[in-house]
Order: structure tokens, then C-alpha cells, then sequence
């Protein structure tokens, strides 16, 4: 009984097949359909990588989000060069809270040359036209620089392979500060700074603006974390001048940029730029401290940069999808192409065998032409022939065996 059931069950199954087998009896190959299975192996092999590959490079979304991190804290990255002697400068930074925040940290000055040895100027405008390329096409390329993981696109300035014989005329300001996440300014000026309850003042009395001379050099300014795909547009920035009371004016627009891969997540910074150069002339109403001034500011905005890709399930069924619809189209090409090759062989299978027939009838029938005469009997009271025993005419009549004789000579 459960034996019967087992078999009926079996059979219904059976019969719900969708993907019924043809017998390897019934299957017929071709030279053409052998070429479209190779090429058609070839294709989805091809168009496997390329899903592959696509899977695996995942792309990046950037989305703007308000920034409700209010009490996270800047980090501000600096090395530059004034042509002055660092004893006779000052540089610090004030916040919109009032704070001197020097005392978070401090930087470093170190007495240099202003003017850079030979591979040091090498260097530095190699840095400053890829910086500039950078800014120009960043639109274009920032997916690929995104992608490429480079944190940093430029080493550290080389050191000098023969130092100088002539007294040291600049100071290199350099390192790194926590700041308040509020908009500041960072400057230099003339004299060295001191604190005050209410702020700051610089000593600048015994220095003659004959001495000032504020032409710089910029090879790091950036905010945050280095991370890939960000361009800090002041490095490489460089400005020279023969007035002595220049005020140069940097306004800096940060813009906190939350970078999520699948293998880390970084928050940092990025920022836009536009610079302002004049000279002070009190005489002609052009009034302000000569100096360097770099005033920055929180955007209210941030920038969510994600590394995303299709989910498994969706790869796997565009791939299947992809395999199924070059076998289809593949099938159908290789059916069309049959059916014009059996319509041109049977084109020409009948016109070949209407020409033989047509040779074979001339043949048969040439013979009948010489037959003679005598060996029909002709019947003088009709008009018509009458045909007569061929066998029996040769044997009777001598003049037909001469006459076939004759014929076969």
C-alpha cells in the first residue's frame, strides 16, 4: 500500500517537470552550433569578471547631513615658511570664545633659509602643480582618488644637502593643535605675542616696518586626519612680495567629513578656501595690521562619504540573469543562422539535381535518335510507324546487322 502511495507520489512529481530531457538519440551537432557555443562560453566568462570586478569595487555615496557633534574638537595640521627671523614674529591662534587656545599645544619654529636648494624647489613645484591639477579636476577624479587610498600625496620637504653660508632669514612655523570646534583665526604678524585677560596683544615696538617682510610659503595646511580622496588646497600656496606691510587674508570654510569603508571609519575634515592680498598704506586709507591672517569657520553642514556595494542576493541574481540572457540570445542567433544555412543547401541540392536529371535524359535519349530505318516496319496504307521486334529483325534480316555494324564504325 505505502509502496503503491511512494509510486503515485513519484509519478505526480514526474510529470511536474519543467525541464524535461532530450534524448542524446535526438540531439543533432554542428560546426555552426560548436562555433556559437564557443564564443558564447567565451562572452559570459568575460561578462563573469566584469560582474565580478564591479561587485568587488564598490562605489562611494556622498550625502549632506547637519552636524549635531557639537562638542568634538578640531585638529589643525600647519607648516609654513615666513621670510622673517622667528625672533621677530609671533604666531597664535584665537577662537570665537575668547580663548588663547595655545594652551592646548603649541607650535614650533625653527630658523631656515627662504630661499630652497635645488631639489628642495623641485619638490615644492611638483607640489604645487599637482595640487593645482588637483583643484582644477577634482569633480572629475575624486572617485578615482577615493579609491586609490593614499592618505598623503606628497612626502616631506628634502633636507638640505649643503647648508648655507649666509645668516638664516625665515622661520618655519610647524605642527599640530586641538582646537575648540568654533570659528578662530590664525595669524602671524610682527613681535611675539602676550596673553592678556581679554585677548592678546603683539610687542612690535622695536621692530621697523623696514624689516617686515611677510612673503611666505605654504607646505601643510589641512584640518583632521589625513584620509584618501581630500585635497587641501593651500598646499603648495605661495606668495612673494617687495612691498614690506602686505596683509594677506585666508577665509576658510571647514566642512566635517565622516568617512565610512568597509574596513574603517574616519572623521575629518575638508575645507574650501579664497585668499585676499593688499597693501597697508594709512596714508591712502588702506588700514590693518600687516601680516598673515587665516580666518576659518564651522560650516553647519557635514559631509557623509560611504562605501557601498550590491547586497549578495542582488549579485547573484543579476549574475544568473546575466548568463541566461546571453544563452538565449545566443540560441536564438545560432537557430536563425540554421535556418538560412537550410535554405541555401536546399537551393542547392535542387538546382543540382535538376541539371543531373536533365544530363541523364539527353543520354537515354541520344541513342534512340539513330536508330535505322528498316527496323521499322512501315505500313504503306497508313501513315503512321509501327514498331517491330527488334530481336527478331536481326536475326531475320542481314542488311540490319550491317546497317548496326555500320552504325558502330
Amino acid at each position: 500500500m505505502l509502496r503503491n502511495r511512494a509510486k503515485r507520489v513519484s509519478k505526480t512529481v514526474k510529470e511536474l517537470d519543467a525541464f524535461p530531457k532530450v534524448p542524446e538519440s535526438y540531439v543533432e551537432t554542428s560546426p555552426v552550433g560548436g562555433t556559437f557555443s564557443l564564443v558564447t562560453c567565451c562572452v559570459i566568462i568575460w561578462l563573469l569578471y566584469a560582474e565580478i570586478s564591479y561587485y568587488l569595487d564598490a562605489t562611494f555615496k556622498f550625502r549632506f547631513v547637519p552636524d549635531t557633534e557639537f562638542d568634538a574638537k578640531l585638529k589643525i595640521n600647519i607648516d609654513l615658511t615666513v621670510a622673517m627671523p622667528c625672533h621677530v614674529i609671533g604666531a597664535d591662534i584665537l577662537d570665537s570664545t575668547g580663548q588663547n587656545v595655545l594652551q592646548f599645544g603649541s607650535l614650533e619654529q625653527e630658523d631656515t633659509w627662504f630661499e630652497l636648494s635645488p631639489q628642495q624647489r623641485l619638490h615644492f613645484d611638483g607640489m604645487r602643480q599637482v595640487n593645482s591639477y588637483l583643484r582644477e579636476e577634482f569633480h572629475a577624479i575624486q572617485e578615482l582618488l577615493w579609491r586609490s587610498g593614499q592618505a598623503t600625496l606628497f612626502g616631506d620637504m628634502p633636507k638640505r644637502s649643503v647648508t648655507p653660508s649666509t645668516p638664516s632669514d625665515a622661520c618655519r612655523i610647524f605642527g599640530s593643535l586641538i582646537l575648540n570646534k568654533v570659528a578662530g583665526n590664525f595669524h602671524i604678524t610682527a613681535g611675539h605675542s602676550l596673553a592678556l585677560p581679554r585677548g592678546h596683544i603683539h610687542i612690535s615696538a622695536f621692530i621697523s616696518e623696514l624689516d617686515y617682510n611677510f612673503t611666505h610659503r605654504i607646505n601643510r595646511f589641512s584640518f583632521g586626519d589625513p584620509s584618501p580622496g581630500i585635497v587641501h588646497p593651500l598646499e603648495g600656496d605661495e606668495k612673494i612680495t617687495d612691498r614690506n606691510t602686505m596683509l594677506y587674508q585666508y577665509f576658510v570654510d571647514i566642512v566635517p567629513t565622516e568617512v565610512d569603508t568597509f574596513l574603517s571609519r574616519l572623521n575629518t575634515y575638508q575645507y574650501s578656501v579664497k585668499d585676499h592680498e593688499r597693501p597697508i598704506d594709512h596714508h591712502k586709507g588702506s588700514h590693518g595690521i600687516p601680516g598673515i591672517f587665516f580666518k576659518y569657520d564651522m560650516s553647519a553642514l557635514k559631509v557623509q562619504v560611504t562605501q557601498e556595494r550590491d547586497s549578495p542576493i542582488q549579485f547573484v541574481v543579476r549574475l544568473c540573469a546575466t548568463i541566461a540572457g546571453i544563452c538565449v540570445i545566443s540560441g536564438f542567433i545560432n537557430s536563425f543562422v540554421q535556418i538560412v544555412i537550410n535554405i541555401l543547401k536546399c537551393k542547392y541540392t535542387k538546382t543540382t539535381q535538376h541539371g543531373a536529371m536533365t544530363e541523364k535524359l539527353q543520354v537515354t535519349a541520344q541513342p534512340l535518335t539513330r536508330v535505322p530505318v528498316s527496323l521499322l516496319q512501315q505500313d504503306e496504307a497508313s501513315t503512321y510507324l509501327q514498331p517491330v521486334d527488334l530481336t527478331a529483325s536481326v536475326q531475320k534480316s542481314p542488311d540490319i546487322i550491317t546497317s548496326h555494324s555500320v552504325l558502330h564504325t
